[in-house]
């Protein structure tokens, strides 16, 4: 946005702090230790950066971080610039996402284009340069690149121009601006280290400064203090220094003293506290502070009246690229005002109180900080609540520090900010700067961005930008002309309640404030519905319509209520809503919810017809009713209301019309009772509605007789005992106006509506009666009830019982003042006891217990009640009768009597049982009982009955089983008895005979569970048990039995005695004839013969390795023998199938224990097979001859490729053994001589394969080369053995072979190094077991292992093994 300046917006002063809403900040904030001992400035200069431990205020405040709003901005690198790189003037720009509050454009941003015009012209005409720095104080200067300072007015008039080309030649560019509290002077710093002083007035220089810091250092900071001869300085090279200007005899002079030295770390900003007009006489304005931002902390010093360090603080981590960033702001806080200092380096504001004391002494008290997740290059005040930041993406935000909430978010894109980074890198002095203030700088714009009295000046490139904060009025505006109506009203109902954020042109009174904003609301609101009416769709569906005005209207009415204004709502903006039928339905339609919510409690006469009207003819009765209860009577047509209340049943609405308006509580009850009254005298069900109006009559005498309004609120109490007493007397009225010869009818209604909830309805009544007439309505209807319900039969026993047990419950109250004639209740116990009606049983002694529960037991003679309940067979009565006099052996008679509760008799005993409470004689009671009905017990539930007896009866155990008959019940309890384990003892007293009785039963009476017990429990003895099982021939649980013992003959023989005796079964069959029953008799047992040869086979694999081959032939063909012996006997039938399959897995079974061979030969023997029958055996043989053929092939294959192994390895090796060997050199490598040095001299020479040549002579001298054996010599290479340490390989050669030509002649040949090097890595190559190894195993494997020989893989033509070649082995 760009807007044009105000002549004297730069007029403004500090005055505009008053007008700001200051907040007030909580004592906690401030709850900091002082600081009694700050530390000098000398020691914070002779500490080490990376050693040193800086004092740190402790921060005791709880920082709120709910406000803080999340967000994300990513930090780029920037390329180093100043105002001349075109590289700045186009940076990526990420977005940053906030989820901000409704606050509106708080900051309003305006080029300043006379400014802007001139900066472009002077660059186009002049040849002035680029802006390069700016300050604003009564004027506004821009310094450029070529060295001159324009000076402009607060009406963008350039007035003076400071400077020269040639001075700008020899000083630079303009680096640093400060125009002092008078406006009367400006220092110019320059890139080449200068310092000007110039007379505003008249544009005269006053004073150049050349040497006041070292020279080849830039200026980057130039700063008047409140003293008008004091300001500082900062250079590139990382120091501060103070300027103390002088007139003495008319010369001008300035002293310069450095305040803190680069070499110890350097300072990247300078900010001296100066106070506005307004604080000039502030007690801390004395010490001249001065915030210094280093790369690693914050200091805070005072220059007067000595110089001294108050503060110390370091940063948080953060990114080496971040710029230190300082701001001062006077702060109002609890009517007291003092100065906070704003700094960060990164992405977090921290804020320090500067406090003095009365004693003189300087306290900074830390305050809480803002987090804002991105990279901050620019940090000023604006106001003392309210910051505005520049980010490294170039957004300024606008940020309420008392919040930490960020108001808004600006794009600085189009102002093309000019930044430092060139004055940083001291280019123009050669960029003589450490590493770390480079980096810093390529982000800096300190004299890019300056504040003053309210305003922020941004200079670009091209233009300079302004910006102030909107007042409140021009925010909301801003929202109007964006016709965002719902965004202003809610801005300004912020402004309203004094909780908006950087409020300006609202002060003075609070009600004045709301007044003013109210003003603005309303003309808010007539704009939005005017605006609505315009906009709604004149053509379309009336949904779009509808939905149109329900954006609208709840906003309407919400803000008329808020601004309680409703006179307004129902006037004027109602008027403009009827201009169209769809908006006035729909307003109508949406005031129920706020009617309902009692936001809303009085309409207008015409606004309630209206509603009666559009919701009576739109069916919308039930919303009526609800908005009716809760308005006020007195709005109300009440004629029009109950006639249409009547005409719909809205009843709720009736009753409160009645109740309300006109003090009438007896109507509404006529007119209930009305509804449900003849379908009950004529003995027809209600429909659901008269249900629910009967619910709604009881509801509503439960209030009128408690006190409550029906449906909401309470009666006036003046007139609650009034009330009361009315609703009693119509209640027992004896006869009503309806034509009904019954007494009472309407206690009687109610009693047939529903009689319980009746009787809750007195019950709840009479605990609030105090006073004697109440007492005596209270005994009026109670006699009423008994005259009504007793002898009466249109009343069932559960209501008779109800009435009684709601007498019972009166009675037994301490202050009851009822009388009940005890005939009565004796009465209703002949009623419910009648022993020849078997109706209702259930129900009518629940009643009765019912009845005693609550106290009615006392109204009884005990001896009747007894004799009665038993001729009725209630046994809940007489178990509650025993259970009171302690007969808990009778109380198990009822249990075990009862059909409906039989199943709950054994936690009943076991409760008793382990109840303390008991007497033993009380427990030996219901033990004898209990053993009484033992049998019965069992029967009912055996798993029950064991765990109790277990429980509680463990020692009569011998008792129980001799009363219980041998036979399946017998053997169901032992079974449940000994699976408990949770019995007291270890173990159970006759506990083997236990198991061993068990086990008898089940070899007579559960033969099929008698293995899983055998295989599962642990408590028999084997021999007993083997006894017990061969008594009744179990064959197959003997034969587990004995394996167990570890007899394998044994068990085998059993299991294979009992296969014959199954197939001399089968063959006696055979020769009779075939009816069903014999049919089904040999399918069984086919079955029982399939079974003992699987468990025979099972046997015989799980022992096999037990035993030796003989033995193993003998039991196998033992077996195979018996199998095959039926069909010896010629009887030859369909199911000898059968028998043919189970021999030939017989024989499968077999081949992995037994050879073939034996096998075939033993089949061959037998005289089935005589007359050359062998069809049968034809695939066992047929898998003998391919298993045959693929192992010859798997011979034959392996030899092959063992004998082309073993010829290529040790055709390798002779190769690499017999070659020839070529010296290196012709001269020994010891003496270095020839190899025949003297001519015609025999002389020995030793030749290596490394191609080292030696004399013998030679190498015999070397120490540690040869070693003397007793037959020959061993060698080694002398060099290489050096080389290697030691590594050489070793050679021998006879003694007396001597040579003179170059021949060798060995008659033992070893390796030398080169050539077991081959060997080792051939021998790698075929590196694991050997092939005659593998082939070994494979056989062991063939011979003992090998499963499912019959089936083979099969013979084919041309069958071979697909193996690999051996590796090539590169010479």
């Amino acid at each position: 946005m760009s807007e044009s300046l105000d002549a004297c917006s730069l007029l403004s002063s500090s005055s505009q702090l008053d007008q700001m809403d200051e907040e007030a900040i909580d004592d906690k904030e401030f709850d900091i230790p002082q600081v009694y001992t700050p530390p000098t400035l000398e020691s914070i200069l002779n500490e080490l950066e990376d050693e040193e431990e800086p004092f740190v205020l402790e921060d005791t405040c709880v920082l709120n971080t709910e406000n803080i709003d999340a967000h994300s901005c990513d930090t780029a690198s920037l390329a180093s610039s100043d105002s001349g790189d075109p590289a700045h003037f186009k940076r990526k720009k990420r977005p940053v996402e906030l989820k901000a509050t409704i606050h509106g454009s708080v900051l309003r941003n305006s080029m300043l284009q006379g400014i802007s015009a001139q900066i472009v012209s002077a660059a186009d005409k002049v040849d002035a340069g680029l802006p390069t720095a700016i300050t604003v104080a009564g004027v506004i200067v821009v310094g450029t690149s070529h060295g001159l300072a324009l000076v402009f007015d607060n009406n963008q008039a350039l007035r003076l121009c400071l400077g020269t080309k040639t001075t700008g030649a020899e000083f630079g560019a303009v680096s640093a601006l400060s125009i002092n509290n008078d406006c009367s002077r400006l220092l110019c710093g320059f890139a080449k280290g200068q310092m000007t002083m110039w007379d505003l007035a008249n544009g005269k220089l006053l004073r150049t400064i050349t040497d006041a810091h070292p020279p080849g250092t830039a200026i980057l900071h130039v700063k008047f203090t409140d003293d008008p001869t004091l300001a500082v300085c900062s250079d590139s090279g990382g120091s501060v220094f103070e300027l103390a200007f002088r007139r003495v005899m008319g010369l001008r002079s300035c002293d310069s003293r450095c305040l803190f030295s680069g070499s110890k770390g350097e300072v990247c900003c300078i900010e001296p506290l100066r106070a506005s007009p307004d604080f000039t006489d502030h007690p801390i304005t004395h010490y001249s502070l001065l915030a210094l931002a280093s790369l690693t902390k914050i200091l805070v010093i005072g220059l007067k009246p000595s110089l001294k360090v108050w503060m110390t603080f370091p940063y948080s981590k953060s990114d080496p690229s971040s710029v230190p960033q300082l701001a001062w702001q006077f702060v109002s806080v609890q009517s007291a005002v003092n100065p906070f200092l704003a700094f960060c380096k990164g992405d977090t504001v921290h804020f320090l109180m500067i406090k003095r004391e009365e004693m003189g002494a300087i306290h900074v008290i830390k305050q809480r900080h803002i987090h804002l997740s991105c990279d901050i290059i620019s940090l000023n005040w604006i106001n003392g609540c309210t910051l505005v930041l520049v980010d490294s993406h170039e957004k300024l935000l606008i940020v309420d520090r008392p919040s930490q909430e960020v108001l808004e978010i600006m794009d600085l894109e189009q102002v093309q900010l000019v930044y430092n980074s060139r004055h940083f890198k001291s280019l123009a002095t050669g960029g003589n700067v450490s590493q770390a203030l480079a980096l810093v700088g390529e982000k800096a714009c300190y004299q890019s961005i300056s504040s003053y009295a309210g305003h922020i000046v941004c200079l670009g490139t091209k233009s300079a930008h302004t910006m102030t904060l909107r007042t409140w009025r021009e925010r909301i505006d801003c929202m109007l002309n964006q016709d965002h109506f719902v965004e202003a009203l809610s801005l300004a109902w912020s402004f309203h309640e004094g909780t908006a954020k950087a409020v300006v042109g609202l002060c003075g009174d609070p009600l004045k404030r709301k007044g003013i904003v109210g003003d603005k609301m309303l003309e808010i609101l007539f704009q939005f519905a005017d605006h609505a009416m315009k906009r709604c769709p004149e053509h379309g569906r009336i949904q779009v319509m509808e939905q149109h005005f329900h954006d609208v209207i709840p906003i309407l009415i919400d803000f008329c209520l808020l601004l309680q204004r409703p006179d307004l709502l129902f006037d004027q903006l109602y008027a403009r809503l009827l201009e169209n039928p769809v908006a006035k339905g729909v307003f109508l339609e949406l005031l129920e919810s706020y009617i309902v919510t009692n936001r809303l409690g009085h309409l207008p006469t015409t606004i309630m017809k209206d509603l009666l009207a559009h919701y009576n003819s739109n069916g919308l009765m039930d919303n009526l009713e609800r908005c009716i209860v809760h308005l006020d009577v007195t709005s109300l047509d009440i004629q029009q209301v109950v006639q249409v209340c009547w005409e719909n049943q809205l009843y709720d609405a009736m009753i409160y019309v009645f109740n309300s308006g006109m003090n009438d509580y007896i109507t509404p009850m006529e007119k209930l009772f009305a509804v449900i009254g003849p379908p009950l005298r004529e003995g027809r069900s209600l429909t659901a509605e008269e249900v629910v109006m009967g619910n709604k009559l009881l509801v509503y005498i439960s209030c009128c007789l408690a006190g409550r309004a029906y449906p909401l609120g309470n009666i006036p109490e003046d007139l609650v005992v009034q009330i009361k007493i009315q609703v009693f007397e119509y209640l027992i009225l004896l006869h009503t106006g309806e034509s009904s010869s019954d007494a009472y009818p309407l206690i009687q209604t109610l009693l047939h509506f529903d009689t319980r909830e009746f009787l809750n309805v007195l019950a709840m009544t009479f605990e609030d009666l105090n006073d004697k007439q109440a007492i005596e309505y209270q005994q009026r209807i109670v006699d009423i009830l008994l005259q009504v319900m007793v002898d009466n039969p249109d009343f069932t026993p559960c209501q008779v019982g109800g009435l009684f047990t709601f007498l019972a419950r009166q009675l037994s109250k301490p202050n009851n003042t009822l009388f009940v004639n005890r005939k009565l209740f004796d009465q209703v116990l002949e009623f419910l006891c009648r022993s020849g009606d078997a109706s209702r049983h259930t129900e009518r002694q629940q009643v009765l217990l019912q009845l005693l529960q609550v106290g009615g037991v006392v109204q009884f003679d005990e001896e009747k009640l007894l004799t009665l309940s038993q001729r009725a067979n209630f046994y809940q009565i007489l178990e509650f009768l025993y259970e009171k006099k302690h007969m808990y052996d009778k109380t198990i008679d009822c249990y075990l009597k009862d059909p409906l509760r039989k199943g709950e008799i054994f936690s009943y005993i076991h409760e008793l049982m382990s109840m303390a409470s008991h007497s033993s004689e009380e427990k030996q009671a219901i033990k004898n009982k209990t053993l009484q009905h033992i049998q019965e017990l069992i029967i009912l539930d055996q798993s029950k009955s064991a765990n109790l007896v277990v429980s509680h009866l463990v020692e009569e155990v011998d008792q129980i089983i001799s009363k219980l008959p041998d036979g399946e019940l017998l053997l169901q309890f032992l079974s449940s008895f000994l699976e408990e384990r949770h019995y007291p003892g270890t173990t159970l007293p006759m506990e083997h005979e236990l198991h061993k009785h068990l086990l008898d039963l089940l070899c007579r009476f559960a033969p099929q569970q008698l293995l899983n017990f055998l295989q599962t429990s642990q408590q028999y003895r084997l021999e007993e048990a083997i006894q017990i099982t061969e008594k009744y021939h179990h064959s197959e649980a003997t034969g587990y039995l004995l394996e167990k013992k570890g007899d394998f003959y044994g068990a085998f023989t059993v299991l294979l005695e009992a296969l014959k005796a199954q197939l001399c079964l089968l063959t006696a069959d055979s020769t009779r004839g075939q009816s069903e029953d014999e049919k089904e008799n040999e399918s069984a047992i086919l079955r029982r013969i399939e079974n003992s040869l699987n468990n025979l086979v099972a046997l015989g694999h799980r022992n096999s390795q037990k035993l030796q081959q003989p033995q193993i032939k003998e039991l196998w063909f033992s077996l195979l023998e018996t199998l095959m012996t039926p069909r010896k006997q010629g009887a030859i039938s369909a199911k000898f199938v059968v028998l043919e399959d189970l021999t030939m897995n017989v024989l499968n079974s077999m081949s992995t224990l037994v050879s073939l061979p034996a096998i075939i030969q033993q089949i061959l023997q037998n005289p089935i097979y005589e007359r050359g029958k062998f069809a049968e055996i034809q695939v066992l043989i047929l898998g003998m001859l391919d298993t045959f053929s693929y192992e010859q092939t798997l011979f034959e294959t392996t030899t092959s490729l063992l004998n082309h192994d073993l010829h290529w390895s040790l055709s390798h090796l002779r190769t690499a053994v017999t070659r020839g060997l070529h010296p290196r050199q012709d001269s020994c490598n010891i003496c270095l001589q020839q190899y025949k040095r003297w001519q015609d001299s025999a002389e020995q020479i030793l030749l290596f394969s490394c191609g080292h040549l030696y004399h013998v002579q030679c190498l015999q001298q070397t120490v540690d080369c040869g070693l003397a054996c007793a037959s020959e010599q061993q060698w080694s290479c002398y060099k290489c053995s050096t080389t290697h340490r030691g590594r050489g390989r070793q050679y021998t050669i006879p003694k007396k072979s001597r040579s003179t030509s170059l021949v060798q002649v060995f008659q033992e040949v070893t390796l030398d190094f080169q050539q077991e090097q081959s060997w080792d890595q051939l021998r790698c190559l075929y590196k694991g077991p050997s092939r005659l190894s593998i082939l070994a195993e494979l056989s062991h494997r063939h011979h003992n292992e090998r499963t499912g020989i019959l089936v083979q893989v099969p013979a084919q033509e041309g069958f071979s093994l697909k193996l690999s070649p051996p590796p090539l082995l590169e010479e």
